[in-house]
C-alpha cells in the first residue's frame, strides 16, 4: 500500500486525478521531497486562493475532537476584530480543557491602547461570551512580538501535553504557527498563509518536546465576518497593515458617516460631540446629512461610497441597522471594520451593518 503523502502546505493528502478537489498535485511534483498542492503552489507565488469545499460539517467534525482529548488549547483571535472572530460555543467543544488565549495583531492597536488594560478586558469578554481562559497573550505573529512570552506560557500550561491551535478565518493562525515552528525548527513558511479566510485544508501536526504535538485546525467560517460578504481586493483593503491612526469628526445630531459601502453610522439624537474612528486608513469616512443619507447610498454606492467598487456590490447585502441608546464613553463596534468611539455620551445613534454581519457596543478600550 503507497504510503499517504501530505501538502507540507495545508495538510490535504496530495492526489494527481481531480484538479478541482484539495490535495491536487501535478504528478511530476511527486518526485519531490517536498509536495505542495497546486493550491498551496498558487497561493504562495501568485498569492491566489482557490475555494476548497470545506462544509460546516466537517468543521463541527473537527471541533468535536477536541473534548475528546487531553490537550492545551490555544484559541487565536483577532484582537482588532475580537467579537468578528469570536467562534460561538467553543466553551462546549474544549470539554475540560486548560484555554490559552491568543489575541493575534497587537501591532495594529494604536498605542494608546494599553496592554494589559486590552489583555484584561479579552479576559473579561471571553468569560461574558461563555469561556473562560486559564491565561492571555497579546502577539503580533505577523512582527513576531510577544512569542518569548507566548511560548513560555505554552510550556507551562501544556503539562507535557499536546497543543491544538484553533481560531475561525483570517485571524492570523498560519503566521502565527510559521513563528512557533521558525522557533522551534529554524525552518520559515513552512504553513501556507494568505489573507484570505479557510487555508488550512487539515490538521497539520508539528512535533513538541517530550514526544507530544502541536496540531494546527482549519480556520472555522464564521458566516458574521466582514471578510465573507466581499470580494478579496476590498478585504485588502479594509484590512490594516500597520498601527491604526484614528480620525476624529465632530459631529452634531442628524449627521451620518458611512464607511465606503460597507456600513454606516448616524447619530440620530444627542449633543454636538466627537466621534471618533479606528479603522484602516485606506478606509476614508464620509460625512452627510442623515436626511440624505439613504438617497446618497442608493445612488452613490460603488462610486462615491467605495468600496467595494461598483462591479462588486451586486452580491453585496443590503445594509440593516440596529439602534443604540450611549450613556458613557462607549465603543460601536462593527464586525470586520473596526469601531467608533464616543468619549463623550449621551448619544442615540444607528448602526447599519450587511445583512447576516454584527455590530455591537462594548466598553470603551481607551
Amino acid at each position: 500500500m503507497m504510503e499517504e503523502l501530505r501538502c507540507i502546505g495545508c495538510g490535504a493528502v496530495i492526489q494527481t486525478e481531480d484538479k478541482s478537489k484539495p490535495g491536487y498535485a501535478p504528478p511530476s511534483s511527486l518526485k519531490n521531497e517536498q509536495v505542495i498542492c497546486m493550491r498551496c503552489f498558487r497561493l504562495k507565488h501568485y498569492n491566489e486562493i482557490q475555494d476548497v469545499p470545506l462544509t460546516d460539517d466537517d468543521f463541527l467534525r473537527i471541533l468535536n475532537g477536541l473534548g475528546t482529548k487531553q490537550a492545551l488549547i490555544v484559541y487565536v483571535v483577532d484582537i482588532f476584530d475580537f467579537d468578528g472572530s469570536w467562534l460561538p460555543g467553543l466553551n462546549r467543544f474544549v470539554g475540560n480543557n486548560p484555554v490559552l488565549l491568543v489575541g493575534n495583531k497587537e501591532d495594529l492597536l494604536p498605542k494608546s491602547v494599553k496592554r494589559e488594560r486590552m489583555a484584561r478586558w479579552m479576559r473579561t469578554r471571553a468569560k461574558e461570551l461563555g469561556l473562560r481562559a486559564q491565561d492571555v497573550s497579546l502577539v503580533s505573529a505577523e512582527r513576531g512580538r510577544g512569542f518569548d512570552e507566548l511560548l513560555e506560557k505554552i510550556d507551562e500550561l501544556r503539562n507535557g501535553q499536546d497543543v491544538y491551535v484553533v481560531g475561525c478565518t483570517n485571524v492570523g493562525k498560519s503566521t502565527l504557527i510559521n513563528r512557533i515552528i521558525k522557533r522551534a525548527t529554524g525552518e520559515s513558511n513552512v504553513i501556507t498563509t494568505s489573507q484570505f479566510p479557510g487555508t488550512t485544508l487539515d490538521r497539520i501536526e508539528i512535533p513538541l518536546e517530550g514526544g507530544s504535538t502541536l496540531v494546527d485546525t482549519p480556520g472555522i467560517i464564521n458566516h458574521h465576518q466582514m471578510a465573507h460578504f466581499i470580494d478579496t481586493k476590498t478585504l485588502k483593503l479594509i484590512s490594516p497593515k500597520k498601527e491604526i491612526k484614528p480620525i476624529t469628526f465632530q459631529l452634531n445630531a442628524e449627521q451620518t458617516l458611512f464607511f465606503g459601502a460597507l456600513a454606516r453610522l448616524d447619530f440620530v439624537d444627542g449633543p454636538r460631540q466627537p466621534f471618533v474612528v479606528y479603522m484602516s486608513n485606506q478606509l476614508e469616512p464620509h460625512r452627510t446629512k442623515l436626511e440624505k443619507a439613504d438617497q446618497l447610498y442608493q445612488t452613490q454606492k460603488g462610486h462615491v461610497l467605495t468600496p467595494p467598487a461598483a462591479e462588486n456590490m451586486e452580491d453585496f447585502p443590503e445594509l440593516v441597522p440596529y439602534t443604540f441608546s450611549v450613556r458613557e464613553k462607549a465603543d460601536i463596534v462593527f464586525s470586520g471594520l473596526g469601531w467608533v468611539s464616543l468619549p463623550d455620551g449621551p448619544a442615540k445613534i444607528a448602526a447599519w451593518v450587511p445583512k447576516g454581519g454584527s455590530v455591537s457596543i462594548r466598553q470603551a478600550l481607551i
